[in-house]
């Protein structure tokens, strides 16, 4: 009888990620709209404006033609064929706020309510890729011309407009999405204090630095700002009103905490999905860590005999959220090469322009620095595309003898 030699087969590799089906209702739920209201005291001053289709087709529309400021010429001068503005020849300045006024007053009022001095966002998504193109080079706006200027650059808020249930599967009817944008008040943010937390199943799985940048000071914090946020999670968040229902049971959420490190500040929910940044971890381990709360070692312990509890079972069994910090040599650290959102910005005659290389003049002389660093690409090409025309000209003319 022949010895029959059985084929051992490994594990079948990793196609896609273990995700749990995303839903679209999942998605509104992290909305900004939807879960403020009922948080409000655990969240910066901020103000939710809900905004008509009027405007929503400004911010889709192909170039940036900005609303008339008094004693500015910001719309005239980007109102040019270079694909700012509009296509008519008419040399009347151009007012694309004509048919939503009432919400331009409106996101005016606001900005002069909070201080003066507002970050924008849609439902999820800040224009942090945008602001390149800012005066100051953050996302800080003075006027709803900036507003309008930083939302009308970001791919981020164009994947809210447009993206929005990517990647989700249905649940029901189509649901509409009542877009919102939302304006808070600007103060003073440490951002090595701004942690991003992972739950799973109502558990926090992980904590992780958002500022790429190492802070030698933290690494004494850790215990004291996971035992802030593990609280704030059990007491604050699960608690209330809005998780009492239990469909939101996996999410992703930004805290702030300032000194003296007592106070956690709730900055936004996210989706437990893929476009959701793991930072400083991998969605691989973020969906196959393991989840076992420090109560259930309790329950356990109160369920067996008092012979079998040791140190080192406690050891063993209890889970502790892992928090991961940028350390002094990791490549986080180093980021010399690449800027943040560097893809999503525009080429370095435009960047230099936002930037206030050479520019006077705020907004506007950053605008007016676009305008020529645009014309110039367009004499370029059209010189390139003369020469090509005198060269195949030359090709088609016989040769004289």
């Amino acid at each position: 009888m022949s010895d029959v030699k059985e084929e051992v087969h490994g594990p079948e590799p990793l196609r896609h990620l273990p995700f749990p089906p995303v839903t679209r209702s999942h998605i509104l739920q992290c909305s900004y709209h939807s879960w403020q209201p009922k948080l409000r005291s655990l969240t910066p001053k901020s103000r939710i404006i809900p905004l008509n289709d009027a405007f929503l087709a400004y911010l889709r529309a192909d170039g940036i033609v900005l609303p008339p400021e008094p004693s500015t010429s910001i719309s005239a001068d980007i109102n040019s064929d270079s694909g700012f503005g509009t296509d008519s020849d008419s040399d009347d300045e151009e007012d694309p706020s004509a048919s939503w006024q009432e919400l331009h007053a409106r996101i005016q009022s606001t900005i002069a309510e909070l201080g003066g001095k507002v970050l924008p966002k849609l439902n999820w998504s800040a224009p942090k890729d945008a602001t390149w193109i800012s005066p100051t080079n953050d996302m800080e706006c003075r006027t709803a011309n900036e507003v309008y200027l930083l939302l009308k650059s970001s791919d981020f808020v164009t994947h809210d407009l447009e993206q929005a249930f990517d990647g989700c599967v249905a649940d029901g009817e189509p649901i509409p999405i009542p877009y919102v944008l939302v304006l808070r008040k600007s103060f003073n943010l440490n951002p090595s204090l701004e942690l991003r937390c992972f739950v799973r199943n109502r558990i926090l799985i992980a904590v992780s630095q958002r500022e790429m940048t190492y802070f030698a000071f933290l690494f004494e914090m850790r215990p004291k700002l996971l035992e802030r946020i593990q609280t704030f999670l059990q007491v604050d968040l699960l608690a209330s009103e809005y998780f009492s229902n239990g469909d939101l049971e996996s999410f992703v959420f930004d805290v702030y905490i300032p000194p003296p490190h007592d106070r956690v500040w709730l900055i936004d929910i996210n989706p437990w999905a893929p476009r959701t940044d793991p930072l400083l971890f991998s969605w691989l381990e973020l969906l196959t860590m393991p989840e076992q709360p420090p109560a259930a070692k309790v329950e356990q312990k109160q369920a067996g005999s008092a012979e079998d509890w040791s140190d080192d079972d406690e050891a063993e069994d209890i889970h502790e959220p892992e928090f991961r910090l940028v350390g002094r040599d990791d490549p986080e650290a180093y980021q010399f090469s690449s800027t943040k959102y560097s893809a999503h910005k525009l080429p370095k005659d435009v960047v230099d322009a936002s930037m206030g290389a050479g520019v006077s003049g705020g907004m506007e002389g950053m605008i007016r620095e676009w305008k020529r660093a645009l014309d110039k690409q367009v004499e370029e090409d059209d010189e390139v595309s003369n020469d090509e025309e005198q060269g195949w000209e030359s090709l088609r003319t016989p040769a004289s003898n």
